[in-house]
């Protein structure tokens, strides 16, 4: 009975959503690719996320701080690394990646990578590993096979409302017309920063790399996995509002209380939506259709009430229909789940678990089993 109700509740709402293969729909994957996506995207960056003032900066320098080949009791080599961008030397910031990639044979393939975006304090992703935490799980990913990569969004841009003046935001001219990129796109132009790093090192494979994000940390791999194409997978873990859950649902937190809270998180356009959810040019399936054709993960907590578990799934389901377009598999259900038994047949994956709202083992233990139905 809760499956059928929730099930007619998702659907009601789906009557409502912005048409995720655009209007006139898409009939073609070349119409998609030339109109619908760019047109959805550009409405999501002037409006919601902001626009980056460039993509790959002019300056960028990896160099090695910290190395190990013995780390993990030999499991994994353990490289620290300062990663240097923008317009020259004298005009950069900086972000340390902590990286622990598995140990194994010469003749073997390179090991496909998760990638972290940690907005909590630099002790989750500690390099020296003093306290194991299932927050960033670093030995299990080792053991199964995957690089476990991360790096504080902080370092990026601070999480904090500053007028837009600290962090990256002084490195680069912004335009001050509403549509600047917010701390949330920072974050994960970050992580496309890695990404450029990744694919010099011969034992990563930069073809399959998972980006993972948790709460706010997940509304900006979103946004990166949209915008940047070199990531084959995007996890969004509890993201919410403005992360995978549908805002014209007006469940859990809304469009006006993340941007009264968190006025830096997004560009400045985004406020003129505040109350306005339904008249919205966009919604989150639309974020997650972008990613299509590769690899989207979204993933709920039962007693996450505030993320909107319920929005979070529909906006995964909603997005089937430009991953059918493109020959791929949507999410592979109508209906929501139970509690601990994900979807992983298609495209998109997605569970809900018990609990509440965290990031934990048993979460990535999900994001690996889905990684390894695909890429495995």
């Amino acid at each position: 009975m809760r499956l059928l109700l929730l099930f007619l509740i998702s659907y009601s709402f789906a009557q409502e959503l912005p048409p995720v293969l655009g209007d006139p729909p898409a009939k073609s994957v070349e119409d998609w690719e030339k109109r619908v996506r760019p047109e959805i995207f550009k409405t999501f960056e002037s409006q919601i996320y902001g626009k980056a003032p460039l993509e790959k900066p002019p300056f960028l320098k990896f160099t090695e701080k910290e190395s190990a080949a013995d780390a993990m009791n030999g499991l994994a080599t353990k490289r620290v690394v300062e990663i240097q961008y923008g317009l020259s030397e004298e005009k950069a910031g900086k972000l340390r990646l902590v990286c622990y990639v598995p140990n194994s044979p010469k003749e073997s393939k390179p090991s496909p990578a998760m990638l972290f975006i940690c907005n909590r304090g630099y002790e989750h992703i500690d390099p020296a590993r003093k306290e194991w935490s299932g927050y960033w799980p670093a030995e299990a990913m080792v053991k199964r096979g995957y690089v476990a990569a991360a790096f504080f969004n902080g370092d990026v841009d601070p999480d904090e409302a500053d007028n837009f003046k600290k962090g990256i935001h002084e490195l680069f001219p912004m335009k001050n017309d509403g549509s600047d990129w917010g701390t949330i796109a920072t974050w994960g132009w970050g992580a496309s920063r890695v990404m450029d790093y990744f694919e010099i090192v011969a034992e990563i494979d930069h073809s399959k790399v998972g980006l993972i994000g948790h709460s706010r940390g997940g509304k900006a791999s979103l946004w990166a996995g949209a915008r940047d194409q070199r990531f084959a997978l995007t996890i969004a873990n509890e993201s919410g509002c403005t992360g995978a859950a549908i805002a014209r649902r007006k469940v859990g937190e809304r469009v006006k209380r993340i941007n009264d809270v968190f006025p830096h998180w997004f560009c400045r356009n985004y406020k003129n939506w505040n109350e306005r959810e339904v008249e919205m040019p966009v919604d989150q399936h639309q974020l997650v259709s972008l990613i299509a054709p590769r690899l989207v993960y979204v993933a709920s907590a039962e007693q996450d009430k505030w993320a909107d578990p319920e929005g979070e799934f529909l906006a995964a389901r909603e997005a089937g229909p430009v991953y059918e377009l493109l020959a791929k598999n949507g999410v592979g259900s109508k209906t929501m789940p139970e509690v601990g038994k994900p979807l992983h047949t298609g495209s998109i994956g997605y569970h809900i678990r018990e609990g509440k709202h965290n990031l934990r083992s048993d979460d990535w233990g999900f994001f690996m089993d889905f990684a390894d139905r695909h890429w495995k």
